[in-house]
Order: structure tokens, then C-alpha cells, then sequence
């Protein structure tokens, strides 16, 4: 009977741990605070090299992403189709139904 009670004793503190260590290794903690957490860069482990971060900054500089995202700016969307000309965008546009002129007009005007 005891071997029993201790054996659940066990099993209850060890499942009321277990939380407890997989928050150690995260960067960040709960905290009883307004935020609502801690944040602790030294815990982060990444899983690249130096070499490989250095090639990845040297890339971004190299196409332009670095200094976008040094502004603060969004990265623009590269599409998957080709550009259009500007001709294609007004012939587009004085052919559209008026329910899509009005929806276009609707979304650009806010409502």
C-alpha cells in the first residue's frame, strides 16, 4: 500500500515538473508581471553556425533585404506571375464589371 502512495507521489511531482524544464530553455518565461513575461536571450540555442548567420547577412545586403528590413519597412511580396504593363492595367480596368469597379472602390476607400 505505501509503495503504491509513493509511487504517486512521484508521479505527481514528476508531471508538475516536467512544465518547469521545457520553460528553462525557452528564451521566454511567464511572469506574474503586467507583460506577462520575462525575456531571456541568453537561454535561445540556435541550430546554425556563425558562417551560415554571416552568409545570410551578407545575401540580404547583397539583394536588398537588409537594408529594407534596417528601415523597418515590410519586405515587398514577389509574385509568382509576370509584371504587367501599364497598358494591360488600364485596359483591365476600363473592362471591369461595375459590381468590381464598386468592390475595388469600396476597398480602397475603406467602406
Amino acid at each position: 500500500m505505501k509503495l503504491t502512495h509513493l509511487a504517486a507521489l512521484k508521479a505527481i511531482i514528476l508531471a508538475t515538473a516536467l512544465p518547469l524544464t521545457a520553460q528553462a530553455s525557452s528564451m521566454w518565461h511567464p511572469a506574474p508581471t503586467e507583460e506577462g513575461f520575462t525575456y531571456h536571450p541568453d537561454h535561445f540555442q540556435s541550430t546554425k553556425t556563425r558562417a551560415q548567420v554571416m552568409a545570410e547577412v551578407e545575401a540580404a545586403r547583397k539583394d536588398g533585404t537588409l537594408a529594407i528590413l534596417q528601415r523597418g519597412a515590410p519586405l515587398p511580396i514577389k509574385s509568382s506571375e509576370a509584371p504587367k504593363t501599364r497598358q494591360q492595367v488600364l485596359d483591365e480596368m476600363r473592362s471591369e464589371s461595375p459590381e468590381a469597379r464598386r468592390a475595388r472602390l469600396e476597398m480602397y476607400s475603406g467602406g
